[in-house]
C-alpha cells in the first residue's frame, strides 16, 4: 500500500483517507472513458481505497472538467483529461470554454496515448504514404479525408498532414465516428486520420486498411505497419490522456498520485490491457506533462490559426 502523505490543507491526514473519484467527461466505452478503468482498477490495491469512475459527459468533455475544477483540492477528486479537450479547445474561435483550463486545473501525471492511424478503403490505389502525397498532387482538391467534426483530432491530423506534405485535399467533417468510417471503407471518402483503436476490428476484418501509423511508433498489434513520419519527418500525433486536479493542489498530492500511478502503470495487466486495445503507457511526470500540454497547444493553436479552423 501507498505511505500515507500528509497534505497541507488536511493537516495530519493519510492519503487518501476516503474514496478516490475520477471525472470522465465522455460516455462510457470510449478511449478516455476506458483508460479511466484500467487506471481505477490497477489503483484500488495501491491506494488501499476505493477508486470511483464517474462519466460526467458533455460538451466535449468540459463538463467533467468544471466538475473536477470546482472540487476540494485535496487529492480525492481528479480529472481524466483528454489532449483535445486540454490542448486543442481552447484554441479554438468560437469555442465556448466554462473553465480557464491552464489557471483552473493542476496537470498531475500523463497516463496513456492513443495511437494515430491513417486508414483506407481496400479499394483505394495508394498502397503508401509516398503514393498518397503523389496522388494528391497530380489531384489537387481531388482526395478527401473524413473526421468527427471541425477542431476534432481526426481533423487537425488531416491537416497537419496536408500542410507538412504541402498538398490540398477536402476534409469531410461527419458527426459521429461510426459513419465515418463506414464511408471510408466503402470508399466515399478517400481516407480517414483518426485514433487506432477505432479501427481495429475494421481493419482485422479486412474492412479497412491500415495505411501508416501517425504515432511515433506501430501498435505491436500491427509491428510491420510504416510511420508516416518516415515519410514526414516532422509529423507525429499522440492523443493523449492525463490526469488533473483543481487549481491549489498541493505539491504533496500531486507526489503522491505520481508514486502510485508509477506502481499501477507498471503492472504487467495494465500494460498488456492498454496494449491490446491500440495505446501506449505514456507515464510522464507533472514536469513533462506540464511541457506536453504546452508544446500541443502551441502546435494545434498553429494548425488551427493556419487552416482559419472555427468550432462548428
Amino acid at each position: 500500500m501507498l505511505g500515507a502523505v500528509a497534505l497541507p490543507s488536511v493537516a495530519r491526514a493519510a492519503f487518501p483517507d476516503h474514496d478516490v473519484r475520477l471525472l470522465v467527461g465522455f460516455s462510457a466505452g470510449g478511449a478516455v472513458d476506458l483508460v479511466a478503468r484500467l487506471i481505477a482498477d490497477s489503483l484500488r490495491p495501491v491506494l488501499g481505497q476505493n477508486v470511483v469512475v464517474e462519466n460526467r459527459s458533455g460538451a466535449s468533455g468540459l463538463i467533467a472538467a468544471e466538475a473536477a475544477a470546482k472540487s476540494a483540492p485535496d487529492g480525492h477528486t481528479l480529472y481524466v483529461a483528454a489532449m483535445s479537450a486540454v490542448a486543442v479547445l481552447p484554441q479554438l474561435p468560437g469555442q465556448p470554454m466554462p473553465l480557464n483550463m491552464e489557471r483552473d486545473l493542476t496537470p498531475v501525471t500523463n497516463v496513456a496515448g492513443v495511437l494515430n492511424a491513417l486508414v483506407v478503403s481496400p479499394r483505394a490505389t495508394f498502397r503508401t504514404v509516398p503514393e498518397l502525397i503523389a496522388c494528391a498532387r497530380a489531384n489537387p482538391d481531388k482526395l478527401t479525408y473524413a473526421s468527427t467534426g471541425n477542431g476534432t483530432s481526426q481533423h487537425l491530423a488531416g491537416e497537419l498532414f496536408t500542410r507538412q506534405a504541402g498538398i490540398r485535399m477536402i476534409h469531410v467533417p461527419y458527426r459521429g465516428g461510426s459513419n465515418a468510417i463506414v464511408d471510408t471503407a466503402a470508399g466515399r471518402v478517400d481516407m480517414m486520420f483518426g485514433n487506432f483503436p477505432e479501427f481495429i476490428g475494421q481493419i482485422r476484418d479486412g474492412g479497412l486498411r491500415l495505411l501508416a501509423f501517425g504515432s511515433r511508433q506501430a501498435s505491436p498489434l500491427f509491428p510491420g505497419t510504416p510511420l508516416i513520419r518516415e515519410t514526414l519527418p516532422e509529423f507525429e500525433v499522440t492523443s493523449w490522456i492525463g490526469l488533473a486536479g483543481p487549481a491549489g493542489l498541493p505539491d504533496a498530492a500531486v507526489a503522491a498520485w505520481n508514486a502510485a500511478l508509477a506502481r499501477a502503470t507498471a503492472s504487467p495487466e495494465f500494460q498488456r490491457r492498454i496494449t491490446e486495445n491500440g495505446m501506449e503507457v505514456l507515464g510522464q511526470e507533472q514536469p513533462t506533462f506540464r511541457a506536453t500540454i504546452a508544446a500541443d497547444s502551441k502546435r494545434w493553436g498553429d494548425v488551427i490559426r493556419s487552416a482559419a479552423i472555427r468550432a462548428e
